[in-house]
């Protein structure tokens, strides 16, 4: 069976050390990898593995500024997860919230 994007995106997403990595990136987009590894409990060597598997899975795009690589998150990816496979399920939650209150204030009038 082929690898599709939404494989790369959750197998991206299930490390914790990778998750870490793009909530940096969504506090300040745009980081070189000195700044990524700041405050960092990994070498170096396994930051630049972790970009490279969240590159690969296009959830960080990167711009050559210079001599520098500046990192940027990409939501894209995550939406589309989303969208495929939460938002489904957010609706029958929020149909059952929302029969709830009609019920609770009255106004169920079935």
């Amino acid at each position: 069976m082929p690898v599709t994007d939404a494989d790369k995106v959750f197998k991206a997403l299930a490390d914790p050390s990778r998750r870490k990595l793009l909530d940096r990136l969504y506090a300040a987009s745009g980081q070189t990898l000195t700044e990524l590894c700041e405050r960092q409990d990994m070498t170096r060597q396994a930051v630049t593995q972790h970009l490279a598997v969240l590159e690969a899975a296009n959830l960080v795009s990167t711009v050559w500024r210079g001599r520098e690589k500046l990192h940027y998150l990409n939501p894209v990816p995550i939406h589309q997860i989303f969208e495929r496979w939460i938002r489904k399920f957010e609706r029958h939650r929020l149909q059952l919230l929302r029969d709830l209150k009609k019920k609770l204030e009255g106004d169920d009038f079935g």
